[in-house]
């Protein structure tokens, strides 16, 4: 582990893989330093922005005992899809399946949102069933909002059209993000998902 600072109020600690970083966010949110006012994890670091003391605030951080086992910390949300991507029988064969096996495996899998990023809304959700799914050779221009996919280790849905080289595998019509909401973001760190097969539309 090492500490780094990050601007006048925030220390950036790198970890040495999204595990650790998963494991030292539980333990960090559960019983934050004083004076913290934002802790944002990502794929091997987690950065803790503070109001008070920024040496005060290292010394705490060195004395987090990460967390080991389930990194889920947060409420389930279900998040209904229509399997229809233009990537899925490539997925498929990709795990060495059939689509409904592949559907089946990314509905029964529970997911956590690990961190966020790309995007306003997107979340990176991580699996417990080993996922492993390059993305596209050649990516996409346009990656309509709602868009399930599946990239690396990770599934994420995203919640407006954009460029995007992950393997589409549905789509939802659930807004992942919405201005108009408070909170605007469905997806947090820690927070659990449950992919549902809706039929085809």
């Amino acid at each position: 582990m090492r500490i780094l600072p990050s601007g006048d109020h925030a220390l950036l600690v790198e970890l040495d893989d999204l595990d650790e970083v998963l494991g030292y966010y539980t333990a960090l949110t559960a019983d934050p330093p004083a004076d913290v006012v934002d802790i944002v994890p990502a794929a091997r670091t987690v950065m803790v922005t503070t109001g008070g003391s920024v040496d005060a605030l290292a010394r705490a951080l060195r004395a987090v005992e990460p967390s080991t086992g389930s990194q889920a910390i947060g409420d389930l949300i279900e998040i209904p899809v229509v399997y229809d991507g233009e990537d899925l029988q490539d997925v498929a064969d990709l795990l060495g399946c059939t689509v409904a096996e592949a559907i089946e495996r990314h509905t029964g899998d529970e997911w956590t949102v690990a961190f966020c990023g790309f995007a306003p809304g997107f979340g990176y959700l991580t699996g417990q069933a080993g996922w492993s799914i390059p993305r596209r050779k050649s990516p996409r221009t346009r990656v309509p909002a709602g868009a399930v996919a599946l990239a690396g280790e990770f599934s994420g849905v995203y919640p407006r059209e954009s460029p995007g080289g992950w393997q589409l595998i549905g789509r939802t019509d659930l807004k992942i993000f919405d201005q108009e909401r408070e909170p605007p973001a469905l997806f947090h760190p820690g927070r659990r998902v449950r992919f549902v097969d809706a039929g085809r539309g």
